[in-house]
């Protein structure tokens, strides 16, 4: 069946502990059935960031000036449209809940996490430059100014650490280096 998961056995049990639907159908996953994470934030630009990504879509409409001041009207608004989108659909997030950090794309379980440590003016130029391991994860945005470095234990996992930015580095390090997150695993 197209768009659903069937299960062998009927008596799985979803994660909070409840019986799978009727044929063994795996439940959709709600937000009530989501840990509550212990470290949140959603890495947006600065002021100048916005005001740089409209600026420079409403230059495209200014460029069609000369050709018609309508179709320049249009294509203004819609770029202007299409950067503020562009802008929030790409502004990664950074996550510690259920077990698990979230940076952009990519998770890892907090179990396969080494010491995690602050870094920001010197020692994260550092980082980011001479001491950097290309095999290394960057979850990177230029104007945040604070990162956190945390290692990677895992033996099969090629990757050695994450370098993550983050506006809060104290407050991430805490989040990884309590057990388990939310839910006391480690």
């Amino acid at each position: 069946m197209l768009g659903s998961v069937t299960v062998a056995d009927p008596t799985v049990r979803l994660a909070g502990g409840e019986p799978a639907g009727p044929g063994g159908m795996l439940a959709p996953v709600t937000d009530r059935q989501r840990p509550e994470p212990v470290f949140r934030e959603r890495l947006w630009p600065g002021p100048l960031g916005w005001v740089a990504a409209v600026a420079l879509a409403a230059l495209l409409g200014l460029a069609l000036l000369p050709v018609d001041g309508r179709l320049a009207a249009v294509v203004g608004v819609v770029a202007v449209a299409a950067a503020l989108v562009g802008t929030v659909l790409t502004t990664p997030r950074v996550e510690v809940a259920g077990g698990e950090l979230r940076a952009g794309p990519a998770h890892v379980p907090l179990t396969l996490l080494g010491p995690a440590r602050p870094l920001a003016g010197a020692e994260l130029r550092a980082e980011l430059g001479p001491l950097l391991d290309a095999r290394a994860y960057l979850c990177l945005r230029g104007w945040l100014r604070r990162a956190v470095r945390v290692e990677l234990v895992d033996p099969r996992d090629p990757t050695p650490y994450w370098i993550v930015s983050t506006r809060r580095p104290d407050r991430l390090a805490a989040a990884l280096s309590r057990p388990g997150g939310t839910d006391g695993t480690r």
